[in-house]
């Protein structure tokens, strides 16, 4: 590959020559650990890891409101930020679950940087039907249920009604979605509040923004305190301090990162939401309810037209504002909702994808994830603990299921090794990393009135590991990033949050 990422910032400045950005917008994958084994799992690998993935999938729970034993202390949306992150970040069309990927001959169409490409696309000179004269976003038709000012996502005339915007990824779900409308919604009132400023220096100012929430209130919700602090100098996050993944031109994906240690957030989603006062709905149709329930309505699913009365309050999503307690108790209606806790168990739709979700077998994600891993030759979970020079789990302690305060009988978590002796000493990576987490919790306090404390894992020395340093690293290599241009800068706040973000998109 030719051509430098940083300078300027990858094809999403505009007026970037259409050639200039299809090379701008490729990048490679690679391996942290290029030294390692690929895991083995005997002569029938797959029905191995099937068996896991099953255990890797809870019984069937219907989406509800009020306390959940699986809500972590880590608002909901938080969830679908780590989402929309993944898009900015990477995108690989190409590989298979069918087939052995070599992981440097895969191409990530997505710029390899928090840049907001999925957002800016190529600037508004190169895609000039995102925006108005002005350069602010154009936005879809007006929804409600959530904020009066909301609204679905700029869409085309064709009979699906696709979603006009920088990566169509981020209209996969109605929840990320919405999330791309408010940053539709902030960069269109940064640009009405500093209308003198070039395009460029508004692009700047947002990205600088969402970059000072991905690095200062996302990782510390989902990495161990002690991880991050092992990558400061004085406080501040310090290069040097990288041993894994170093900044590089261009940066790469390692897939250590992309397949196993960033995949905690299909662990983190809940069996539905409730996106207002009218709504509550499952992630998506579940093709397979066990005798004796009731069927579901439909899902959260995306790639279409907002329903004119989805729009989210977002009050229910992450801490804008105070819910409504009796004492302790929440007035589970308009209750905050948490994602659910980092561990070894993904909720029953997660196990049962409808084909409209994936067109192709497996249907499970779990084993989706895990046959990925296995395709693209990922070293187990020891193997990369050890290579980090960090304690290695017993098989006890790598536990598959619920990671809950109080599991029923029939719920408890079950060491790997019961599962299949293939497994001794020779854990997945990303099952790895999830019951890392679930050996590094911590007591929170939820954002609501009074205060209530709950159990919280984080990834810890190795999934932690991983995915602070690749979020640093692409940072550090990122000539426009706030951490390389101005590291010393902060919002008027320092304690700036995504719930900053969302009350500045609202207009409040």
């Amino acid at each position: 590959m030719s051509g430098k990422h940083s300078i300027p910032p990858r094809g999403l400045e505009f007026g970037a020559s259409p050639a200039a950005a299809k090379l701008n917008f490729q990048g490679l994958f690679g391996r942290m650990f290029p030294d390692l084994p690929a895991a083995k799992y005997g002569n029938d690998s797959i029905t191995k890891l099937t068996k896991l993935a099953a255990k890797m999938i809870s019984g069937f729970d219907a989406p509800k409101d009020g306390k959940d034993e699986e809500e972590s202390g880590i608002p909901a949306l938080y969830t679908y930020l780590g989402q929309f992150i993944d898009h900015d970040i990477t995108f690989d069309p190409a590989s298979s679950l069918q087939k052995q990927n070599d992981p440097n001959a895969l191409t990530d169409f997505r710029s390899p940087a928090l840049d907001l490409d999925n957002v800016y696309g190529r600037g508004p000179d190169d895609a000039p039907f995102m925006y108005d004269e002005k350069g602010a976003f154009l936005l879809g038709t007006r929804i409600t249920g959530g904020d009066p000012m909301a609204t679905d996502l700029p869409r085309d005339s064709g009979p699906r009604q696709r979603a006009i915007i920088g990566d169509p990824r981020n209209d996969e779900n109605s929840i990320v979605s919405q999330l791309q409308g408010l940053f539709l919604r902030f960069h269109n009132r940064t640009l009405a509040e500093n209308p003198k400023d070039i395009f460029q220096d508004i692009q700047k100012r947002v990205r600088f923004h969402y970059q000072y929430v991905v690095v200062n209130d996302f990782l510390p919700r989902i990495v161990d305190s002690s991880v991050l602090n092992a990558l400061k100098t004085k406080g501040r996050y310090d290069a040097a301090k990288l041993k894994f993944f170093k900044p590089k031109d261009p940066p790469f994906m390692p897939i250590e990162f992309s397949a196993a240690a960033y995949r905690l957030g299909h662990s983190m989603v809940r069996p539905g939401y409730r996106l207002n006062d009218f709504i509550l709905l499952p992630i998506f149709p579940v093709a397979k309810i066990p005798a004796g329930n009731p069927p579901l309505p439909e899902g959260l699913t995306g790639f279409r037209k907002l329903i004119s009365n989805w729009g989210i309050d977002w009050g229910r999503f992450i801490d804008v504002d105070t819910r409504v307690y009796n004492g302790s108790v929440v007035d589970n209606f308009r209750r905050l909702q948490f994602a659910y806790r980092i561990d070894t168990s993904l909720v029953f739709p997660l196990g049962n994808l409808p084909v409209s979700v994936a067109n192709t077998k497996p249907f499970s994600l779990a084993l989706r994830n895990l046959e990925r891993g296995f395709s693209l030759g990922l070293p187990n979970g020891q193997e990369v603990a050890r290579a980090m020079g960090e304690p290695v789990l017993d098989d006890k302690h790598i536990l598959i299921g619920k990671g809950v305060d109080k599991p029923a009988a029939d719920e408890k978590p079950v060491p790997i090794s019961d599962i299949d002796p293939i497994f001794e000493g020779n854990c997945p990576l990303w099952t790895y990393v999830l019951a890392e987490a679930m050996q590094h919790k911590m007591t929170v306090e939820i954002p609501v009135t009074g205060k209530v404390p709950i159990t919280t894992p984080r990834l810890g020395p190795v999934g932690g590991r991983i995915v602070a340093e690749v979020f640093l690293a692409l940072m550090f290599s990122d000539k426009s990033s706030f951490l390389t241009l101005d590291p010393n800068w902060h919002p008027k706040d320092p304690k700036y949050a995504l719930k900053d973000f969302v009350k500045f998109a609202l207009g409040e």
